[in-house]
């Protein structure tokens, strides 16, 4: 697809928005970028323009940009842009630049952030497992026995003609 993908580093302009749609939740802010340029005359750092972006974030990201953002926290938000224009009767017409959010974090260039893995729902068919052991095997499964012969016939100086995959 011919997308134009951009990254926008900026602060966040509006408290985001969120909203539960039927398509799935809906979360969406104003993002503001200002170029800084060094200038010689004055020799110091100067403030450019400064571009204003509707960020819009769905499903997962929505939820999370929502309980994370906040006014003035600065980010880097990486999306597809999307320019809209309208002609209205008898006013200016109006544009709008949009980006469809793919990802968007705090900018760690600018301060710390503490991330925290966000709650999956879990379901009571599937209970928790434990992690899997993988520096020792547990020696009563046929996989067990098969990686314990694979690892006999490494040592003793035989080559297998097939990697062994263990499921």
């Amino acid at each position: 697809m011919n997308d134009t993908t951009i990254c926008a580093v900026g602060n966040v302009a509006t408290q985001p928005m969120y909203r539960d749609l039927a398509a799935g939740p809906s979360a969406r802010f104003r993002l503001a970028v200002t170029s800084r340029y060094w200038d010689r005359e004055k020799n110091a750092w100067t403030d450019g323009h400064t571009n204003f972006f509707t960020v819009w974030a769905n499903r997962q990201l929505a939820t999370n940009v929502a309980a994370s953002l906040s006014v003035g926290d600065p980010v880097v938000v990486q999306g597809r842009l999307k320019v809209r224009t309208e002609v209205r009767e008898g006013q200016p017409n109006w544009s709008s630049a949009d980006i469809d959010a793919v990802a968007i974090g705090h900018d760690l260039a600018r301060g710390t952030s503490a991330f925290r893995r966000a709650n999956k729902a879990e379901t009571a068919a599937s209970p928790p497992r434990p992690e899997p052991n993988w520096e020792t095997p547990t020696g009563d499964s046929a996989a067990d026995s098969a990686v314990d012969s694979a690892a006999h016939s490494v040592s003793s100086g035989q080559q297998r003609a097939e990697p062994l995959v263990v499921t």
